[in-house]
C-alpha cells in the first residue's frame, strides 16, 4: 500500500514537473516571438528613418534649383532677401509635440505640423486637422459628406491665399519655378517633423529592446 502511494506521489511529482517544464519553454517561445518583433520593429523604423533623409536631401535639392531657376528667369532684383519683411508676424506653420497615445507606459512624444495656421474670427484652425477628418469615423451621411467638402474647399481656398500672399513680396507675377519651390521646402518642412516622429519611435523601440535583454540576464 505504502509502495502504491509512494509510486503515485512519484507519478504526480514527475507530471508536476513536466507542466512546470512545459510553462517554461512557452513562456521562453513567447519571449523569443516578442524581442523578434521588436527587433523588426526597431529595423523598420531605422530603415524608415534613414529612406526620410535620402527623401529630405532630394527634397531640399530640388527646392534649391527651383529657387536658382526662378532667380534666373524673374532676376535676381526681384528675388532677393532684402525684399522680405523682417518685422515680427503671427507664426503661419507651427509645430506641436504631444504624448504619444500608443503605449501610455512608454514615454514617446509626437510631433505634429499645423501649416497654414488661421486666426480668422479668433478660431484657430489647421490646414492638415482638418485634412485628417476625411478619413476618420464612420462612413458619413450626404449632408455630412457635403459639409465636410465645403469646409475642405474652404481650408484649400485659404491654404491657396496663403501662399499667395507670402509670394507677393516678390511681386504680383511670380515664376512658376517660384511657386514649386515654395511647395518643395514645405515638403520638406514636413518630412522633418516625419523624421523627428521616426526618430522618436525608434528611439521607444531601442529603450523596449533594452530593457527586454536586460530583464532577460536576470
Amino acid at each position: 500500500m505504502e509502495e502504491q502511494e509512494q509510486k503515485r506521489s512519484s507519478e504526480i511529482g514527475e507530471e508536476m514537473e513536466e507542466e512546470e517544464h512545459q510553462y517554461r519553454r512557452r513562456r521562453q517561445q513567447q519571449q523569443q516571438v516578442e524581442e523578434e518583433k521588436d527587433i523588426l520593429n526597431f529595423l523598420d523604423s531605422t530603415d524608415s528613418y534613414l529612406t526620410l533623409f535620402d527623401s529630405l536631401s532630394s527634397t531640399l535639392r530640388q527646392g534649391w534649383l527651383d529657387l536658382a531657376s526662378a532667380r534666373h528667369s524673374m532676376g535676381a532684383s526681384r528675388i532677393n532677401s532684402s525684399l522680405l519683411d523682417l518685422k515680427l508676424h503671427s507664426a503661419a506653420t507651427s509645430l506641436q509635440v504631444t504624448q504619444s497615445d500608443v503605449d501610455p507606459t512608454m514615454v514617446q512624444p509626437c510631433f505634429k505640423l499645423c501649416k497654414w495656421v488661421s486666426s480668422e474670427n479668433g478660431s484657430h484652425h489647421s490646414v492638415e486637422d482638418n485634412q485628417q477628418l476625411r478619413y476618420r469615423g464612420t462612413p458619413q451621411s450626404s449632408e455630412t459628406a457635403n459639409k465636410n467638402t465645403a469646409k475642405d474647399a474652404l481650408v484649400d481656398d485659404h491654404v491657396q491665399r496663403a501662399r499667395s500672399k507670402s509670394l507677393s513680396v516678390f511681386g504680383t507675377l511670380v515664376s512658376p519655378r517660384l511657386r514649386a519651390t515654395q511647395l518643395s521646402f514645405e515638403r520638406a518642412l514636413e518630412i522633418v517633423v516625419e523624421i523627428a516622429n521616426k526618430r522618436s519611435q525608434m528611439l521607444s523601440s531601442f529603450d523596449q529592446l533594452r530593457q527586454e535583454f536586460e530583464d532577460a540576464k536576470i
